[in-house]
């Protein structure tokens, strides 16, 4: 028979193991890195010889573990997210990874285009089709579409904005069948789908998936980014500054080590951000001396919820004098709130 301590022994592993491992409905964030954009992007013949850097900033994320979530709440430097604040209802990791990566793609999409409408320079768009995020449970396409896949024809007809095929499905009822072609890991398919009501309308037929205009962009000279791994779209601002100081001869970073976040707007402006105070945590550890921080108006509904509720800019300043870092804080609403505090700021020496 085996001894008590013996049994002990196994009983505190098996806790230990379960603490550390067991997934918890929940995810744990942390500071990530700056990443130096100059390795990630690549303007054709643009300009290299720049003294100073431009940096992109990542928060870490993973799963909660018991072991992990007990010590975010006692951590200064860790934040507990639930589920539903990270990801979609209804979306899997895969869809999530996807999403993220379209995020991502898109934010490259409007810096691009920013940055070429700034230095004067010729772009044109075209579109890819309707690509596809999520596929409701249940839905007319569980099962036969997943996300990633590109829309590119409906019943013969192509589908290129949202708009089309919204109002293409408008016209159909629960029943009828339809024909997609579709793009799947760059090969064309041909899929028919019955059309069931849909999960939030019932008295709608549709495809029960989320979907958004997949865009591309071409420019002289053209412009590479390399960013495969990074996820969401909070890079748009600094992808934009630096695509800009690479078409522009002057040296935009005058000598600084910049960082910053935000997303990318087709207008210009400056999206909010999550995280943005383990971004300052980050940066400040990577010896960052000037921060761009969205400097974003939040909806009276949201601040009637949330009245404690800041600006990206507050949370990020506030985050600076806790950790009592000399990094300057710089608050923009648009690219060019960014561009002007850059053109009026004197050359490191």
């Amino acid at each position: 028979m085996p001894k008590k301590s013996t049994i002990s022994f196994f009983l505190i592993c098996i806790f230990l193991v379960s603490a550390t491992f067991y997934p918890v409905d929940a995810y744990i964030t942390k500071p990530g890195g700056a990443y130096p954009l100059k390795p990630l992007v690549t303007v054709q013949d643009g300009d290299q010889d720049d003294e100073g850097s431009m940096s992109l900033m990542t928060i870490g994320l993973a799963k909660a573990t018991p072991f992990t979530y007990a010590w975010a709440k006692v951590s200064d430097e860790q934040k507990i997210l639930q589920s539903n604040h990270v990801r979609n209802p209804d979306e899997d990791d895969e869809e999530y990874t996807v999403r993220q990566l379209h995020l991502m793609s898109q934010s490259q999409f409007n810096a691009i285009q920013i940055a070429f409408e700034k230095a004067g320079k010729p772009y044109e768009i075209t579109t890819k089709g309707i690509f596809i995020l999520n596929v409701l449970p249940n839905g007319a396409a569980d099962g036969l579409l997943k996300a990633g896949d590109r829309i590119m024809q409906i019943d013969g007809i192509k589908s290129s904005d949202q708009q089309s095929l919204i109002d293409y499905l408008n016209d159909k009822n629960v029943g009828e069948i339809i024909t997609l072609k579709i793009k799947r890991d760059e090969k064309l398919e041909l899929i028919e789908i019955e059309l069931k009501p849909i999960p939030s309308d019932e008295s709608r037929a549709g495809l029960g998936i989320s979907f958004s205009e997949d865009k591309e962009i071409t420019t002289s000279p053209t412009v590479k980014i390399k960013s495969e791994e990074i996820g969401g779209p909070s890079a748009g601002l600094m992808f934009t500054l630096e695509i800009l100081n690479q078409l522009m001869d002057e040296d935009l970073t005058k000598g600084y080590s910049m960082a910053g976040t935000g997303t990318m707007k087709d207008t210009g402006e400056v999206g909010r951000i999550g995280g943005i105070d383990l971004k300052v945590i980050a940066a400040d550890k990577a010896d960052v001396e000037i921060f761009f921080a969205p400097d974003d108006v939040l909806p009276e509904e949201v601040l009637k919820k949330n009245p404690s509720l800041g600006s990206n800019y507050l949370e990020a300043k506030e985050m600076a004098e806790k950790i009592g870092t000399k990094m300057k804080i710089v608050p923009v609403k648009t690219v060019d709130d960014a561009l002007e505090f850059i053109e009026e700021l004197e050359p490191k020496k």
